[in-house]
């Protein structure tokens, strides 16, 4: 844990030697020596933190000391950084200089370096001294250690890795059309050989089911030869092959001479021996698709006898990147019903709790719920109350669940520690801040990427990537490792998702380890310790912000606070916290949304926190923005979207901003805004008087009609067609505009989504227009002619939606080549549609179809065995 804080200290110094070069001098040498002694430590960290799980009390209390010590020096010089920017700022303001971001060769005379040169000095004094406490309490590298204590423990963790990939249960509970579809794929009556890979998060019983498939007496009867081995992270290839070897049971050579053969003999050795036989080959807790690599030129591929081989995986990636001929199976989580008698097969010995006291089942159905389908967790939670029968002992665990369901079984901590250990530091981080959230919450994605950003947690990326294209990376990143939950899925894309209550409590307790976050809810008493109040770094309350106390400490090292009104009360925010922008001079990010605002203006001393990346007001009552907002040269994300607020319009001071959101119907200046990335309400009038020649990097627009009109008016796709980089398109237009064209979007290649909603003309080769289009809504278009036989020709269409009045004829036609690629097709309103005629062929991979309940529509029986789409 303690490498991803390091790491990330590494990150901003690097970035910080790249952006104020220019003005440090002398100074930038102590950073280099700062930033490559921090790169050394990483070599003793994670042997270190081996050795605290390895040691006695004593030696545990030492290690984590000495990782404490390493902690507060990362996040000092992290402080030291942000400190010296903030001496800079003041002093140009006092100076009477335009304040920007970074320094100038101007404004280096007047910045005593020698502060900056003293913090260093004390950090080194500090850094200096930790290889004397490594040396006097023996915290040596693994490389030093040979044969001891180091080798013992990697040991150990081994065989902790194999033995927390267990079979959850003997009786099978649930999974039944699960275990259905896969039996099938191992009976296929096609004898080329298939891999079957099963994917989910830990705990959720692939190796269960798995172990049910390979069992199963049909099974064993199929295939001549079985073998079952546990891969998980640390494995050998000769290992490996050995332990497949005596798996299949060939004994024609001994082990002692199976140890000395090297790998390519091994292989030639297995791959004779499976040679003339149907195989079933189960490989458990695969986490790199190498390991399958490493060793599947030892499986005859090409014998056409039916073989079969089962990999169980946490990596969607994985799964799906094994070989061409593979079937991926995604394990859910288990319904309540199943859930229900799996708990119950735990806590009472039978698959009912018909004869249980009323009480005992209430909590316990309450208590299911919270498991949320996760085998491992309910089967823990059974097996705790399986010793105890007093309604009151139970409503103790039910007060709290999660720790003691931690307490009952050491698989739960370990199986979390395995996913989060096998992360890089950036996804630890990003994984961390997950918690920050509310229990149950779904997290806005786009909301998400934003904040990481804005934490840092992205580098500055050299390569054509921009940084929320690699948070995104990120965020797929721990959906593919199982440990987020996609939530809701908008437009193909996944738009919120949450995070297993488990998972979440496991990941707020390491974070309070490391002074990451700290949570406050009043309602749940989690006041906490004041010293790590006052120490952490990033701060989210969910409710009590009437009471100031915690506030009330001075927290300087205050990265983050956000602000989540979970439960109504709508407190005025900033008579509780009028403080703020001097305490928390450090602040990045400041997430008000949804809260009262005194007068509804924010104060003048907000422009006083200069490090601000994000503020959010959204659905606040902010009606007015002071002038001195205008200071946050660093601001990313101003998010105003309220009915209410009066947003300013000198935009343009605000060189950083990337994402803008509000109701914009008055004078805008953003005309140089060269970062801006996404623009959300601006009023049709006021968009066509937007130059849009330096806006180069914008990707997502939405213009409404948020202004009502009367008489015809005029709109034009001219100036979006200057935008070369847009991706994601709305325009919402009256009953009152002309007919518009879409034909200026040809210059627009990189459209993927496009939302209209009003008279639209649709040009004779849309498909050259708008060749990568996935996504298109038509609403209110008013098409005289059958817009079937222009769309069907885009060759990138993913999902296709037409709204209420899209088209006023009587008959749509769709040919045998049509939408090549559509998978959803929405149709909201037929508005007297009589008949839709698809020639076979037509929509080959539609897998989601929406028509009117009560349409009367004249359509062939293939589209109506068609269900609606999930999303």
């Amino acid at each position: 844990m303690v490498d991803a804080i390091v790491s990330f200290a590494l990150q901003r110094l690097g970035d910080f030697l790249i952006e104020e070069a220019v003005c440090l001098g002398r100074v930038s040498e102590e950073l280099q020596w700062l930033k490559d002694e921090l790169g050394w430590m990483q070599c003793y960290i994670a042997s270190a933190e081996e050795k605290e799980d390895d040691d006695d009390d004593n030696g545990k209390y030492i290690v984590r000391k000495w990782l404490t010590d390493i902690t507060k020096i990362a996040y000092d010089a992290e402080d030291v950084l942000d400190n010296f920017i903030l001496q800079v700022h003041h002093k140009r303001m006092s100076a009477g200089c335009f304040p920007s971001m970074y320094c100038c060769i101007k404004c280096r005379e007047k910045v005593n370096l020698r502060d900056l040169g003293k913090d260093i000095e004390g950090l080194k004094k500090r850094i200096n001294d930790l290889p004397r406490i490594r040396e006097l309490y023996k915290l040596e590298s693994s490389s030093n250690n040979g044969e001891g204590n180091s080798s013992n423990s990697l040991a150990r963790l081994s065989q902790l890795r194999r033995t927390t990939s267990f079979s959850i249960e003997e009786k099978v509970v649930g999974h039944e059309d699960g275990t259905t579809q896969l039996l099938a794929k191992l009976f296929d009556p096609d004898r080329r050989r298939l891999v079957v890979s099963i994917y989910g998060m830990g705990g959720l019983g692939k190796t269960t089911l798995a172990r049910k498939l390979y069992h199963h007496l049909h099974v064993k009867r199929k295939f001549d030869c079985h073998a079952w081995v546990c891969v998980s992270q640390d494995y050998n290839t000769h290992d490996l092959l050995i332990r497949i070897i005596r798996s299949f049971g060939f004994t024609t050579v001994k082990t002692e001479e199976l140890q000395h053969m090297g790998d390519e003999d091994l292989e030639r050795y297995l791959h004779e021996s499976l040679q003339e036989h149907s195989y079933l080959f189960v490989i458990d807790d695969v986490w790199k698709k190498e390991a399958w690599e490493c060793i599947k030129r030892a499986f005859p591929a090409h014998c056409n006898n039916g073989s079969r081989v089962v990999i169980t995986t946490r990596s969607k990636e994985v799964a799906e990147s094994l070989e061409e001929r593979t079937y991926v199976h995604r394990l859910r989580f288990l319904t309540f019903d199943e859930s229900w008698q799996l708990f119950c097969e735990k806590a009472f010995g039978k698959p009912n709790a018909n004869d249980v006291e009323e009480e005992l089942k209430t909590l316990g159905i309450e208590m299911v719920q919270k498991c949320e389908g996760l085998p491992l967790a309910i089967i823990v939670l059974g097996g705790l109350l399986s010793k105890k029968t007093k309604p009151r002992e139970w409503k103790v665990v039910r007060d709290h669940i999660w720790q003691d369901l931690k307490k009952g079984s050491i698989h739960i901590p370990h199986l979390f520690a395995l996913s989060f250990n096998d992360l890089s530091y950036q996804l630890k981080l990003g994984f961390l801040y997950l918690s920050l959230f509310p229990e149950d919450f779904e997290i806005d994605v786009d909301e998400l990427i934003r904040l990481w950003v804005a934490e840092g947690f992205i580098s500055i990326d050299e390569s054509w990537k921009k940084m929320e294209d690699v948070a995104k990376d990120y965020f797929h990143e721990l959906i593919n490792r199982s440990l987020i939950q996609i939530g809701k899925i908008s437009w193909g894309r996944v738009a919120t998702c949450r995070v297993h209550d488990l998972l979440r409590e496991l990941a707020i307790e390491k974070a309070r380890e490391l002074n990451f976050l700290y949570i406050y809810d009043q309602m749940k008493h989690s006041i906490g310790d004041s010293s790590v109040v006052s120490s952490c770094r990033r701060g989210a309350v969910y409710s009590g912000i009437e009471n100031r106390l915690w506030l009330q400490q001075s927290n300087p090292s205050l990265r983050t606070l956000l602000l989540f009104d979970r439960y109504g009360y709508q407190h005025d925010i900033m008579t509780k916290i009028r403080d703020m922008y001097t305490e928390f001079r450090f602040l990045r990010v400041l997430k008000l949304d949804g809260f009262k605002v005194s007068g509804g203006t924010l104060s003048e001393e907000i422009g006083k926190l200069i490090h601000l990346k994000y503020l959010g007001l959204r659905k606040s009552s902010v009606i007015n923005l002071p002038q001195s907002i205008f200071n946050l040269r660093r601001l990313q994300t101003l998010d105003l979207f309220s009915n209410s607020i009066k947003p300013p319009k000198e935009f343009s001071k605000l060189q950083e901003l990337r994402h803008l959101y509000g109701i914009f119907a008055r004078d805008l200046q953003i005309d140089s805004l060269t970062k801006l990335q996404s623009l959300k309400y601006v009023e049709c009038k006021l968009w066509m008087t937007v130059n849009t020649e330096k806006l180069v990097n914008l990707r997502e627009l939405r213009i409404n009609n948020l202004v009502s009109t009367t008489g015809r008016r005029f709109f034009c796709f001219d100036s979006i067609a200057k935008l070369k980089r847009l991706e994601h398109l709305r325009v919402q237009l009256d009953r009152n505009y002309c007919f518009v064209s879409l034909q200026p979007l040809t210059h627009c290649s990189n459209l993927i989504d496009l939302r209209l909603h009003g008279k639209m003309k649709l040009p004779e080769d849309i498909h050259k227009v708008l060749p990568n289009l996935e996504c298109l809504l038509l609403k209110y278009s008013c098409l005289e002619e059958d817009p079937m036989p222009l769309l069907e020709k885009l060759p990138s269409l993913m999902i296709l939606n037409l709204g209420s009045e899209f088209y006023s004829g009587k008959k749509l036609f769709c040919s045998a080549q049509g939408f090549p690629q559509l998978e959803i097709l929405k149709l909201d309103d037929d508005d007297g549609l009589e008949e839709w005629q698809v020639e076979e062929g037509a929509m080959p991979k539609l897998r989601g179809l929406t028509i009117p309940e009560n349409s009367k529509m004249k359509i062939s029986e293939r589209l109506r065995e068609i269900p609606p789409p999930a999303e």
